[in-house]
């Protein structure tokens, strides 16, 4: 089974304990818990009372679909109770829902393997059409999942659609319909008699034997592929007839009413080598044949340093024609491609409407010759292939349509894996466009508007190629040095300024020229930072209040390009490696992690006694309610319906209960014939010594698994703190050259980065492009600690670079152990004598707590073992009265 990316399992996981916070909370109360927990705020928009709706937004190529497969499991377990939920998964389209069955039925692919993981063979998969081959005795034993198009329930009279539409076929599903379910069904009416001959006067006020009242019975789980497109009053109308039990949504770009619970950044594909950045980006002035030229050079460049990957990969150019009506039309670039460019024509395909070329094409074979696809609008949806690396629109980029979509077909990376070349982890985009601002603004407004990039993310991944590149790029863009100096500041305004009252050495930086929406200021890129601020200030007060924030948005545009050009990460400077923790064992030196701290600490499951405080469950006639240590759960009619609880009595033995909580509780660091022994400790303790019977148990088993889950965890952070109290004042962090393998070490490329930095302040020295959750201003106008430090840092003639450091990334970040964990510090510098700064800022309301203390400790133990290569800081305002600034002078010397 293809195993998750970071993100994808970050991702789950905030959606599991959102969904698990659900059950106690109301869900606008759980969301906002969530968003708390992350750092974010946005109102919660309630679509169906008590139903918990929210959407995950990831960008194009971060896998929204395997994410939704491993979804369905989550959500039936955590909202429903159940190991056999029917999921209603809704797609935009047509071809759309065909491709997401296919994957889906087939046993190979990783979107099924994700559902067989928690249900193995227990999976069926239909249509609407096929839905009647789904037979009562199949609902509540196996996953049922109906795939379908949004449009097939999205009607404002149910009379007209086949879902909604009376089949007698469906009636042993109705057979056991109780009195209390009636009331939210769809009823036989007058209406329906006309579209439907067969039924009789009779017949209304019948409850309908329909699929829409099939699923409501079913309370099914909602996914909403590309959810943006459906915000409609009559969309939740039509869904609400569902009884949806919970709506998950996924899209690259939602839309403000959208309840984005957790937002995957697309740093975080990056980081984890599922897509291709930065985008090289070139332009062309001159028209469409130098545009198409270059893109070939740059393809065939590629190729020939592909044959040094140990992977096959076979570089690939998206050409994008122009229309019928224009000149370099699919026939004129087809015959370019072979009269000047001496391309053979297997080698090309055509990708049209009325073309299909590509149609039962293996792009991944070896054997195929295919290097150059000829498109005009979009290719078909869901087409991909990652060997994909040039684009070359031949539309001018203002008019070209569907310019991302296709740019989004060359960010993917072949085998989700990084290129041992540098040149194979980046995209290339060759675009007709007069200068480089034109091209590069139009692709990132494209890139937000449509492929799910925050602003700061496109305005620090569109680049211009570096000298070494321009062979590469086929030297269509005047470079003339190693790092490209950032392009002039291209502002467009609603009216000329009056720069009457500008000063003189501002004048000289700008040109100002008049357009037909207005004007645009151009700042030249030699202007400093102070410079580019007095010039946005004297702009800003020429405009309308409400124009300024739009004005503010492309001045921190710029500057976040200009930082991204010249970050050290950008021009290929390496980070210096940083010394870790380490412990002397049997006489060898071992990295100190959870599992190391854990055995000092005598972990062992199997010796530990059982225990489940505050579980309890109390029943009435049709609910039942389970109480965990500070949290309700109750579970209402329909939910136990669904759980079968008739035949649980018989079906299930303490055995079978054993071994299905042995799969839902397994952990990588407790080895199963432990984990297998404690559980049935467990069980014999709460039915002999608290008094639950097996069928309750059952009953409540995906809460007792939580529980249960939970308290392993206790255990195992009891033992870890043990650990650490008792090794702390014996770890080292041993000098680089003697311990290389011991050394954490930031890696190009490799930086997750989220709530990017959006302030005014142009850092120098950060080590990579964008900076992670750092925030310019505090709630009152102030600036902000952290800010401060980082400013203090970047000013710091001793400090070489520094890194932004980003919590809870153990392979990516640096860190250092503590008892409850790993301890993220805030910043980490390297200084010019190669000596490495850490800083750790706290609040002045924090720096007694036991958490700061222990962070305090260890970090002042790196400190000591390595005097020589390292040095730490906990900046608070002391006792002396020094402010941060001076602690970190002090500390560098």
């Amino acid at each position: 089974m293809l195993k998750l990316k970071k993100y994808q399992d970050d991702a789950l996981a905030t959606l599991r304990e959102y969904l698990q916070l659900c059950q106690s909370r109301l869900p606008a109360e759980a969301f906002n818990a969530s968003l708390v927990a992350q750092g974010r705020s946005h109102p919660y928009q309630e679509a169906f009372e008590g139903v918990p709706t929210v959407c995950l937004r990831v960008p194009t190529g971060g896998g929204k679909t395997l994410l939704a497969s491993h979804a369905v499991a989550l959500a039936g377990a955590t909202v429903l109770g159940t190991d056999a939920p029917v999921a209603l998964w809704l797609t935009p389209s047509d071809a759309i829902r065909t491709q997401t069955m296919e994957a889906l039925s087939n046993a190979r692919h990783p979107y099924r393997q994700a559902l067989a993981k928690h249900y193995g063979e227990r999976v069926q998969v239909c249509d609407l059409e096929s839905l009647q081959t789904i037979g009562p005795q199949d609902v509540g034993r196996t996953c049922i999942i109906v795939v379908s198009t949004i449009q097939a329930f999205n009607v404002t009279n149910t009379a007209t659609r086949n879902v909604y539409s009376f089949f007698e076929e469906l009636a042993p599903h109705f057979d056991d319909l109780h009195e209390h379910e009636i009331e939210g069904l769809d009823k036989v009416t007058e209406a329906d008699l006309e579209h439907q001959p067969y039924l009789t006067a009779s017949d209304v006020g019948r409850v309908k034997y329909s699929v829409a009242n099939w699923l409501n019975r079913q309370q099914p789980v909602v996914i909403v592929d590309e959810a943006h497109n459906n915000r409609t009053h009559r969309f939740f109308n039509s869904l609400g007839r569902m009884n949806p039990g919970c709506v998950i949504e996924l899209t690259a770009t939602p839309v403000p009413t959208n309840n984005v619970l957790y937002h995957v950044a697309a740093s975080e594909l990056k980081a984890e080598d599922m897509i291709k950045l930065p985008i090289v980006l070139v332009e062309h002035p001159t028209g469409w044949q130098g545009c198409l030229h270059d893109a070939h050079l740059t393809r065939k460049k590629l190729e020939d340093e592909a044959l040094a990957e140990d992977d096959y990969v076979r570089p690939i150019m998206l050409i994008q024609a122009e229309p019928k009506n224009g000149t370099a039309t699919v026939e004129v670039v087809k015959q370019y491609l072979l009269d000047e460019l001496n391309i053979s024509e297997d080698r090309i395909a055509i990708a049209t409407g009325s073309q299909k070329e590509l149609d039962g094409v293996d792009l991944f074979d070896p054997s195929c010759p295919v290097r150059f696809v000829i498109t005009v609008e979009a290719l078909k949806e869901g087409w991909d292939c990652p060997f994909a690396y040039v684009l070359a629109s031949l539309q001018s980029v203002n008019s070209a349509k569907d310019v991302e979509q296709l740019l989004g077909r060359v960010l993917r990376m072949p085998y989700a894996s990084a290129r041992k070349q540098g040149s194979l982890n980046k995209a290339y985009a060759h675009i007709v466009a007069a200068n480089f601002a034109e091209a590069a603004s139009t692709l990132k407004d494209r890139m937000v508007q449509n492929m799910g990039f925050e602003r700061y993310e496109a305005a620090g991944v569109v680049v211009q190629p570096k000298q070494q590149e321009v062979e590469l790029t086929g030297g269509g863009s005047a470079v003339s040095a190693l790092a490209p100096s950032a392009p002039d500041c291209h502002i467009q305004l609603p009216s000329m300024p009056d720069t009457q009252y500008w000063p003189e050495e501002i004048k000289a930086k700008v040109d100002i020229r008049e357009t037909s929406a207005g004007a645009t200021v151009l700042i030249q890129s030699s202007a400093t930072s102070q410079e580019l601020e007095q010039a946005e200030q004297f702009i800003t007060q020429a405009i309308s209040p409400r124009k300024r924030e739009e004005v503010a948005a492309q001045f921190n545009d710029y500057r976040a390009t200009r930082r991204a050009m010249g970050a050290p990460e950008r021009l290929g400077v390496s980070f210096a490696s940083v010394p870790q923790l380490c412990l002397e064992l049997d006489g060898h030196l071992e990295l100190v992690e959870r599992e190391t701290l854990a055995q000092l600490g005598d972990w062992d499951l199997s010796s530990q006694s059982v225990q489940l405080e505050g579980f309890a469950i109390s029943e009435e006639a049709r609910a039942f309610e389970i109480r965990l240590r500070n949290e309700n759960i109750t579970y209402t009619a329909t939910d136990t319906r669904q759980l079968s609880l008739n035949d649980i009595a018989s079906n299930v033995s303490e055995q079978d209960l054993v071994r299905w909580l042995d799969r839902e509780t397994r952990k990588p660091y407790v080895m199963q014939t432990q984990l297998q022994g404690y559980l049935v400790k467990m069980l014999r303790h709460l039915m002999a010594d608290k008094g639950f019977t097996l069928t309750q148990l059952v009953r409540a088993k995906h809460v007792l698994a939580r529980a249960i889950s939970d308290e392993i965890i206790r255990l195992r952070e009891e033992a870890i703190k043990q650990g650490f109290q008792g090794a702390l004042f014996e770890m080292v962090a041993p000098p680089v050259d003697k311990a290389l393998n011991f050394a954490f070490q930031y890696k190009p490329g490799q930086y997750p980065a989220r709530n990017l930095y959006q302030g005014s302040y142009e850092f120098q020295k950060h080590y990579y492009p964008m900076i992670h959750d750092l925030r310019e201003k505090k709630a009152n106008g102030h600036d902000a600690e952290e800010f401060i430090c980082a400013r203090a840092l970047d000013a710091h003639p001793k400090v070489k670079q520094w890194v932004r450091n980003i919590e809870k990334q153990e392979r990516l970040s640096f860190w250092l152990p503590v008892s409850t964990g790993y301890f993220y510090p805030d910043f980490v510098a390297e200084l010019e004598d190669g000596r490495v700064l850490v800083v750790e800022y706290k609040g002045e309301h924090l720096v007694t707590a036991d958490d700061a203390r222990e962070k305090r400790q260890v970090g002042e133990q790196w400190e000591s073992s390595n005097q020589d290569g390292c040095l730490f800081l906990f900046a608070v305002e002391d006792d002396q009265g020094r402010d941060v600034i001076k602690q970190i002078n002090d500390k560098i010397g």
